[in-house]
């Protein structure tokens, strides 16, 4: 494929029309209409072959996923995805392969109403970044620094799996949540005005929570186990499947703070996503975990860092 013909399939393969796009793909930038009254939140995640997907994972996935771990940085704003842009970096330009990726961020992009209006294509080792942008009504969204002392903690869905994926692929249930992570969008929105603060966990529980405590200056204190999946317990047993939700990443489900009077309002708000409280804020530093003796038992792996 030449260059022009990629970026006509990717731009036919993921057309949705949307009115606050004036111009989108095949103009030198895109011109957008910011809604009155709202805010722009922005976001952008970078994906490597071999550091963020596995070599051999579908083009499908790779697109549906190169999308949804953006939107995830969404939904923990509270904000309301709208436009994305993507850089797409191939080795070679493979047609079959770019039409399924396409297909893939398509599928994710309709679901939550987004338009690809722009980017970029060039030759080098498989890379993809995608910028998104999404609204938020003025001064209503979610922020990692407003987490006080008699905060309780909480976590949607179930932690581990893609972490699970990852080191034992022949179990579909666990390779799904690494291949196509589900963004807690709707959830993120209903946080806003309840929640004190907020992240998605993206590179594990327990560092994505540290940055949470960190930027509010204060700490956690975890008594509670992770909530896991019943394939995550019988594919590796209690003790590792939990060693996995507590550090593994590539989750993108939320963790965030609120009042623990709360808790009553959120459960009925959240309806069948699974809520859980796993802990509390407490004003001295760092990210504990505890057991029922008061013990700290907090693992030594906390997380995924790039240069580390």
């Amino acid at each position: 494929m030449a260059e022009f013909d990629l970026i006509e399939r990717i731009k036919r393969e993921t057309a949705a029309a949307r009115d606050d796009v004036r111009v989108g793909i095949g103009d030198d930038a895109a011109v957008l209409a910011p809604r009155a009254g709202q805010e722009l939140v922005v976001a952008t995640d970078t994906l490597v072959e071999g550091v963020h997907f596995p070599a051999a994972t579908a083009a499908y996935d790779v697109g549906w996923k190169s999308l949804a771990v953006n939107l995830s940085d969404l939904a923990a704003m509270g904000a309301e995805p709208a436009w994305a842009t993507l850089a797409l970096t191939l080795p070679h330009p493979d047609e079959a392969w770019v039409t399924q990726f396409a297909r893939g961020f398509a599928a994710i992009a309709r679901t939550h109403e987004v338009a690809l209006v722009g980017g970029d294509t060039t030759r080098g080792p498989l890379t993809l970044s995608v910028t998104v942008h999404g609204f938020v009504p003025r001064g209503d969204a979610l922020l990692r620094s407003g987490a006080r002392a008699g905060d309780a903690v909480f976590v949607t869905g179930t932690l581990g799996d893609a972490a699970g994926g990852l080191a034992r692929p022949d179990v579909a249930a666990l390779r799904e949540r690494l291949d196509r992570p589900t963004p807690r969008v709707a959830a993120g929105r209903l946080l806003r005005g309840v929640a004190t603060a907020a992240i998605d966990v993206s590179d594990g529980l327990l560092i994505d929570l540290g940055r949470l405590c960190d930027a509010s200056a204060v700490g956690a204190e975890l008594d509670a186990p992770p909530p896991l999946s019943a394939a995550l317990r019988e594919t590796f047993g209690e003790p590792e499947a939990r060693a996995h939700a507590w550090a593994g990443g590539d989750d993108y489900e939320l963790c965030f703070t609120a009042s623990p009077a709360q808790e009553t309002v959120l459960r009925a708000a959240f309806g069948r996503l699974a809520l859980t409280r796993i802990g509390r804020i407490v004003s001295s530093p760092g990210v504990r975990v505890v057991d029922a003796e008061g013990r700290d038992v907090t693992p030594p792996r906390r997380g995924y860092e790039h240069f580390r």
